[in-house]
C-alpha cells in the first residue's frame, strides 16, 4: 500500500510541478481584454511574500524548539500565501501589460540577476516544497528533514528576493 501511496504522490507532484510554470508560461502570451487592470496587485503580493518569509522564519524556530504542531500549521499557511501569491500573481499578468526595469548601470545588472535567479528557482521550489510536504505527512520525517534542509534556504530566497523585484521595479508602474 504504502508503495502504491508513494507512486500516487510522486506521480502528482511530477504533474503539478511541470503544469504550474507552463501554465503560468503560456498565460503571460495572453491579456484579457475589456477587464480592469489589475494594477493594485504589485504591492498586496509583495506583501504576501515578505509575509511568507516571515512565516518560513517562525516555522524553522518552531521546529528547532520542537513545537511540532505549530511548525505544521505554518508549513501550512506558509504553502496557503505561496498559492494566493500565485493566483495573485498570474491575475495581475493576465490583466495588465508587462513592466519594463527602467534602471541603468549597475542596478539593471543586479534587478536582472535577482530576477532571472528568483524565477529559476521559483520553478525548482515547487517540487521541493510538495515532496518536503509529502514526507512530512508521510510521517518520513527524516528523508523529509534531508530535503526541507535544501528548500527551505531556496524558499526564504524566492520570497525575499519576490519583495526586492517589486520595491526595485516599482518605480517603473504606469
Amino acid at each position: 500500500m504504502k508503495i502504491t501511496q508513494d507512486l500516487k504522490y510522486k506521480n502528482l507532484i511530477i504533474i503539478v510541478s511541470i503544469a504550474i510554470p507552463v501554465v503560468v508560461a503560456i498565460l503571460f502570451r495572453f491579456r484579457l481584454e475589456n477587464v480592469m487592470e489589475l494594477t493594485f496587485l504589485p504591492p498586496i503580493y509583495a506583501a504576501i511574500n515578505l509575509y511568507t518569509f516571515f512565516v518560513l522564519l517562525v516555522a524553522l524556530w518552531a521546529i528547532k524548539n520542537k513545537k511540532i504542531n505549530l511548525h505544521k500549521q505554518l508549513m501550512k499557511i506558509a504553502i496557503a500565501l505561496s498559492l494566493v501569491f500565485l493566483l495573485m500573481y498570474v491575475a495581475y499578468h493576465l490583466t495588465t501589460d508587462p513592466t519594463s526595469f527602467g534602471g541603468q548601470g549597475a542596478i539593471k545588472f543586479l534587478y536582472y540577476f535577482i530576477l532571472i535567479t528568483h524565477i529559476c528557482l521559483s520553478v525548482i521550489i515547487i517540487p521541493m516544497v510538495l515532496i518536503s510536504y509529502v514526507r512530512a505527512i508521510s510521517n518520513q520525517f527524516a528523508n523529509h528533514k534531508k530535503i526541507a534542509k535544501v528548500t527551505l534556504p531556496i524558499w526564504l530566497y524566492i520570497t525575499l528576493t519576490g519583495v526586492i523585484i517589486y520595491l526595485m521595479i516599482s518605480p517603473y508602474y504606469s
